[in-house]
């Protein structure tokens, strides 16, 4: 006895100098302990383990998601296949036209022969005994209402090509779709050039092997995408084939030169991911993009969204992703797409076109609705994908199933511990506590330092450097979420119930903790709850395996077959996540000043963290003085964050690979008052930054913007401000516009004006009609606002659109037809006095393809090389009527 009281009193001597409680497993086994006991492993184990977990991010996920197969060439296989060396070639001249702007000569008329050449020489090798090809040029006009806007088009160009198999006689067509016009300054490679010449090698595939396929393929090469979605809309609305596709491929980017992801499919046809699923050659889905997606906080839109609004079509949405730093600017260039990128997109792509072509649902599409798909890949090795229906169950046998093996793993520990049921629940409670604890420190630590960050001007440093997010937001969610259990098992002393149960149900804690989000997400409707559900189901099989043999009770064992099985989720989940920082990240550069966009990556780095490492990071504490870890996380986390706030590493801003986003106008702006007096004529830049730091970055550089101010002020005194806001997203963000004198008036190519040619009142004496006519520029908008007892009751315009906005804007563009704008607006005021005023009227007219006068040119060559400049000059003109 005396020899077992000295070993407890040196064995607790021990614990306290090593910072380890005192263990049930550190009596000696007479002293009525039933329970096996592991000894706790060295304490520089620990830095191994963890070390392993990030190694095989690197070595596994890293590679694996930017894994692209072997480029094909036109020598070394045979017909029938995509051939990359080819597309690249096409690519290379698309790329040598440069900016493609709706109205310009390279969009209009380059881009158009180019195309027009190449499906020519196409139509050479098509194999007449199989196919019959057709190919329309499409100039077409219309409008819509698009978010907040009029959008109105005039001669934009479609270019189609029918592709169809000898004597069919099927009337249902498959359509694909990209875009081969820019946004001013790109040429577009990425976005969309390397989709416009994988449509033309699939086309050049298709037509030229010895195949047979049911249905009809139209390949629409639109040019008017980016304006927005003008042309797409007038495909489907007015041309002759249209009513006859009835499924979909739409092809895009935000981004360019890796894989190509799914993230919209359908809707409500399942059928659609299962043809993906069979035939996509390398796959690279999820449903979290697509919910994240049809949210509308990204700063994104496709085609996609037009054909299925303005017709039964559906189907699969399929956009590059990688490297969204050169999307829209002139850096999206040739030399960042590889020949590899193309031959990627080019398999899946040919694939499903071969498969979709002779697909039976496609002859009614509508008799195979049936709610939405759970799809997902794992490390683009494999694709999943079933019902909602059964994710929803699966998803509640999983959470139950984890509640229930929870139960019986805490009853088998209250009985191997010789203790009450109650007792041990009671313990179970304290830890379960605990452990939302450490979810929420997990969770909020990484926002927490965002928050500061942003507090204090220094959003973004991770843009150009993303390693520095191990630092600033994984290691302060790892330590969050170990800290909680760490402090509790130290302070938690036990003789019945061992140190290694306690830390099991440590683990028990956080899983519950997941069974209730799925719970909840799934019963919200979310169909990302997948993710919750397959990261349970791992932890399910080893509780599983370890109840059903003795690991469940002999100390430490039971941790071996979970660190065995657990490799599988902490893969997919860093893969998921890794995904969505990539894209997102890129995307922050021009998410607008309103919003942090710290919060959103740092969250999506807790939540990678909490999903990857939630059921590992716990497991430090198998070995000796877990303390060291925690220290090693906090000195980290504090140099990381010194990096980020205190040198160049975390400026957010590179040349050419990551750069600011700096759009802005030459305004020349004209007030006119009723009586014809002009009120107002200055000039000046008008700002539109498209990240959280503004102006910022550019304060100590050689650009003089000496009196840049906000024009908050000015949005309450003027209509929209006052200034030519340019489309939707400027009108949204004008609250954040800046403006900057400039003393010497622009001089802009032209000087259009609104021309009132009638004003008639109409029969009914409370009715005024004002006629108007304008010269316009390739991109004009007309702003319109009634005074308070004055309501449009008719124009030219969609008539869905009055009464939507108290200021209306018409966003108008045009192609090859540059004719003048002539529209009416009829008014209607209830004592019938038209000779007072009853409306302003704006017109902005945008010199998109102009560099502007000298003047401006030397503004623009001051700016440092790594802000990416998009301006050109405009001319406003206000009237009041």
């Amino acid at each position: 006895m005396m020899w077992g009281s000295m070993r407890t009193r040196s064995d607790s001597f021990e614990s306290e100098i090593s910072d380890e409680p005192v263990e049930a497993g550190s009596l000696p086994p007479n002293s009525g302990s039933k329970q096996e006991q592991s000894p706790r492993g060295p304490w520089y184990m620990a830095s191994g383990f963890l070390s392993f977990w990030l190694l095989l991010f690197f070595a596994v996920v890293v590679p694996l998601f930017y894994r692209l197969p072997a480029a094909l060439t036109i020598e070394d296989v045979p017909k029938g296949l995509f051939i990359a060396e080819r597309a690249q070639a096409n690519l290379y001249e698309f790329d040598k036209i440069g900016p493609k702007v709706v109205g310009s000569d390279g969009n209009e008329n380059k881009t158009v022969q180019f195309l027009l050449k190449e499906l020519a020489l196409i139509e050479q090798n098509v194999l007449d005994e199989y196919f019959d090809i057709e190919i329309d040029l499409q100039t077409v006009s219309g409008s819509y209402i698009h978010w907040t806007m009029v959008n109105m088009y005039q001669g934009v160009q479609n270019i189609v090509i029918k592709l169809s198999p000898k004597n069919s006689t099927s009337d249902t067509y498959l359509l694909v779709n990209s875009h081969f016009d820019s946004k001013p300054t790109s040429p577009s490679a990425g976005d969309a050039g390397q989709l416009i010449v994988t449509i033309l090698e699939v086309l050049r595939v298709m037509s030229s092997t010895k195949q047979t396929f049911e249905h009809p393929i139209v390949f629409l090469l639109n040019g008017a995408e980016e304006n927005p979605l003008q042309a797409s809309h007038g495909f489907i609305t007015q041309h002759k084939w249209a009513a006859n596709c009835k499924v979909l491929i739409n092809l895009d980017a935000a981004g360019g030169g890796g894989r190509e992801i799914l993230f919209q499919s359908g809707p409500n046809h399942p059928w659609l991911v299962d043809y993906y699923k069979k035939n996509a050659k390398h796959p690279f889905a999820t449903t979290m993009a697509e919910e994240i997606f049809q949210t509308g906080i990204l700063p994104s839109d496709t085609d996609f969204t037009i054909f299925t609004k303005y017709s039964s079509l559906v189907g699969l949405d399929m956009a590059q992703c990688i490297n969204g730093y050169t999307y829209h600017t002139k850096y999206d260039r040739f030399d960042v797409i590889p020949r590899t990128s193309i031959q990627n997109t080019g398999d899946n792509v040919l694939s499903l076109v071969r498969a979709l072509s002779n697909a039976t649902e496609v002859h009614d599409p509508e008799a195979h609705a049936a709610g939405h798909a759970i799809f997902f890949d794992v490390l683009g090795l494999y694709f999943i994908s079933y019902s909602e229906s059964t994710g929803v169950i699966l998803n509640y046998a999983v959470a139950a199933a984890t509640l229930v093996l929870i139960f019986v793993s805490v009853c088998r520990t209250a009985s191997v511990s010789n203790v009450s049921t109650a007792h041990i629940v009671g313990l179970f409670i304290l830890i379960f506590v605990v452990q939302i604890i450490g979810f929420v420190l997990g969770l909020g630590l990484p926002v927490v330092v965002a928050y500061l960050f942003d507090k204090y001007g220094l959003s973004l440093t991770y843009f150009a450097t993303p390693a520095l997010m191990i630092g600033i937001y994984v290691f302060p969610s790892l330590l969050g979420l170990s800290l909680p259990s760490f402090i509790y098992l130290k302070l938690q002393r036990s003789e019945k119930i061992s140190f290694a149960q306690q830390l099991q149900m440590v683990l028990h804690g956080h899983a519950i903790i997941l069974a209730i989000l799925a719970l909840g997400l799934t019963y919200y409707g979310l169909r990302s709850a997948y993710v919750i559900t397959w990261t349970l189901i791992f932890y399910v099989i080893p509780l599983t395996i370890n109840l059903l043999t003795t690991l469940h009770d002999r100390g430490f064992s039971w941790t071996g077959v979970l660190k065995l099985v657990q490799i599988i989720p902490f893969l997919y989940n860093s893969y998921l996540f890794y995904t969505f920082l990539v894209i997102l990240s890129a995307m922050m550069g021009r998410f607008g000043r309103s919003t942090n966009p710290d919060l959103i990556i740092s969250a999506l780095n807790a939540l990678g963290t909490i999903f990857a490492m939630g059921f590992l990071i716990p497991l430090i504490n198998v070995f000796r003085r877990p303390s060291m870890i925690l220290l090693v996380l906090l000195a980290v986390t504090g140099l990381s964050i010194y990096t980020a706030s205190s040198t160049q590493i975390g400026f957010p801003y590179r040349p050419k690979t990551n750069v600011e986003r700096v759009p802005y106008l030459q305004v020349r702006r004209t007030f006119y008052e009723y009586d014809g007096s002009v009120s107002k004529d200055d000039s000046g830049y008008l700002f539109n930054f498209q990240d959280r730091r503004g102006p910022a970055p550019l304060k100590g550089t050689k650009v003089n913007l000496t009196g840049l101010a906000s024009i908050e002020s000015d949005c309450s005194k003027y209509m929209m401000c006052g200034v030519p806001l340019y489309d939707h997203r400027w009108v949204k963000n004008r609250l954040k516009g800046m403006w900057l004198p400039r003393n010497a008036p622009i001089e802009t190519p032209s000087v259009p004006t609104l021309e009132l040619l009638n004003k008639t009142v109409l029969e009914d004496g409370k009715t005024v009609r004002l006629e108007f006519t304008t010269a316009v520029t390739d991109h004009t908008s007309v702003f319109i606002q009634p005074y308070e007892d004055v309501a449009v009751t008719n124009w030219t315009f969609p008539t869905a659109y009055i009464g939507q906005q108290t200021t209306y804007h018409i966003y108008f563009s045009h192609g090859k037809d540059d004719t003048a704008l002539s529209f009416f607006i009829e008014l209607s005021k209830p004592d019938g006095d038209f000779n007072v005023p009853l409306c302003q009227v704006a017109m902005s007219y945008h010199y998109i393809n102009d560099e502007g006068d000298e003047l401006s040119r030397k503004f623009a060559k001051s700016f440092p090389s790594y802000a990416a400049l998009v301006q050109w000059p405009t001319a406003y003109q206000r009237f009041i009527y």
